[in-house]
């Protein structure tokens, strides 16, 4: 039987990884290396408003007091902080991520974390009353096989969060963001950063924006694998919200 081809959800990008299997190892690299830095340079990057947006972002999608949330690629934990915040004492939430260099940067009492990937989430069947993965769609392996696992983990009625960030419909507000991106941010690394890898990463960062598979075709996966009232909401043309809900 012939195994299906793994949906990327972005071609290869040779300046930094050769292949596939390459690939996975530089992510877990650059994330291990930049770790220390993440939570600074994302914060100096966003002007300090990262935290609000994931709020709200998590509001719009329907997260309740009281649920219990899996965090896939937790990395530092900015997501997962506001989602505790919201769940409250009776909640409870997993933060799963590849990185080690992440997740001993994660400070959230109560948390369980664990190590994990998209494609192989380690969590119970049916066991998520919702599930976010913030900013890690770019660097999974295989989409059909992270969506699947998102369907299995969730139970049914469980939502599901997908942020991610878009490229800008317009031309000129590409080239913007590419230069703030691409330019401004790895040069904002060098001057805040205690690793030298931090601007090599946010130059990556971008790399894999510019490179990523469109929305349509995000949203076409999100139903492939199951999931019912798919939707995009969009802020500042550029941060995306994918939600779905598990049938």
């Amino acid at each position: 039987m012939i195994e299906p081809t793994p949906q990327l959800p972005h071609a290869p990008l040779p300046a930094y990884y050769r292949d596939e299997s390459d690939h996975t190892k530089y992510v877990r690299r650059i994330f291990d290396e930049t770790a220390v830095d993440y939570d600074r340079i994302e914060s100096a990057m966003a002007f300090g408003t990262g935290a609000a947006y994931r709020r709200e972002a998590l509001v719009r999608a329907g997260l309740a007091a009281g649920d219990k949330v899996v965090d896939v690629g937790i990395g530092t934990g900015l997501l997962a902080r506001e989602a505790c915040d919201l769940i409250g004492a009776q909640g409870r939430l997993i933060g799963v991520d590849p990185s080690p260099g992440m997740l001993a940067q994660v400070s959230l009492p109560g948390v369980e974390l664990r190590a994990g990937r998209a494609e192989e989430v380690p969590c119970v069947t049916g066991s998520a009353d919702f599930l976010s993965f913030g900013y890690a769609f770019r660097h999974v392996s295989d989409v059909d096989a992270a969506l699947s696992e998102f369907h299995r983990v969730l139970r049914p009625g469980g939502k599901l969060l997908i942020l991610e960030i878009s490229q800008p419909a317009s031309r000129f507000s590409r080239a913007l963001v590419k230069f703030y991106m691409r330019r401004i941010v790895p040069t904002l690394a060098r001057f805040v950063a205690r690793e030298r890898g931090s601007a090599e990463l946010w130059r990556y960062y971008w790399d894999t924006i510019e490179s990523c598979i469109p929305p349509a075709q995000i949203l076409e996966a999100m139903e492939r694998a199951g999931f019912l009232q798919v939707k995009r909401h969009t802020e500042l043309g550029i941060f995306s919200e994918y939600t779905a809900v598990r049938p």
